[in-house]
């Protein structure tokens, strides 16, 4: 049964981390609170995420209260390996494999179709699933640690700014996730781009730090 933590903390625990090259220690502290059902903010390519388990529906809901994001939008996911896409999508077209091969990891994020088996607020009801390689050493080390995948959005009250440094995260946030793993500065950006292969015809839906002709460059050769 998947249950909310419940804790009496006014803050988060903060873990200072190498983000070349993160302590297995910390990030084991950061994997077992994901692991039981907890969300930890952490460094990724461009900006802080909220990570929590992308098969634990309490989990995933716990993410949609601190961001108070709504109910239609979906969260992508982050893997450690194609291998992790077992369980989260289906039916993964050529086109999908071509683009995972060319710009994997991180910059891009595929929007594949989804299991049925995933949390519906995962998906939004969509049936389709965000998925992008982590390629932060910090986010690839706790990814790899939990041993599944976990939510990848951004660390921020929903419409609000990116948080490019804890100093910028929002004090609702710091008090409502159980770890903060502090990278140190990112460098903030775009982050990726996003690309829909679930039709005939693939469908960039936000253009990031790969910008569309790279993309359709790659899906015309197909």
């Amino acid at each position: 049964m998947n249950a909310k933590p419940k804790s009496s903390r006014t803050t988060a625990k903060l873990l200072r981390v190498d983000p070349r090259a993160p302590k297995p220690e910390t990030i084991g502290q950061a994997a077992a609170a994901i692991r039981g059902g907890g969300v930890v903010c952490f460094p990724t390519r461009c900006l802080y995420g909220l990570g929590a388990d992308a098969f634990n529906a309490a989990a995933v809901e716990r993410v949609f209260d601190i961001k108070q994001r709504p109910a239609e939008l979906p969260l992508l996911v982050l893997i450690n390996s194609p291998a992790q896409m077992d369980g989260l999508a289906r039916g993964i077209p050529r086109v999908a494999h071509v683009l995972m091969q060319r710009f994997w990891p991180g910059r891009l994020t595929l929007v594949l179709e989804a299991e049925e088996s995933l949390p519906a607020r995962l998906t939004a009801g969509s049936g389709k699933i965000g998925i992008r390689l982590a390629a932060h050493p910090v986010t690839r080390a706790l990814v790899e640690a939990v041993a599944r995948p976990i939510t990848g959005t951004s660390a921020n009250i929903s419409g609000g700014t990116g948080c490019r440094q804890i100093s910028e995260l929002d004090p609702q946030i710091r008090r409502q996730v159980d770890i903060i793993l502090d990278g140190g500065p990112l460098k903030g950006g775009v982050g990726s781009t996003v690309v829909d292969v679930t039709g005939e015809t693939p469908v960039v839906i936000r253009e990031g730090e790969l910008s569309k002709p790279e993309i359709m460059a790659v899906i015309k050769s197909v």
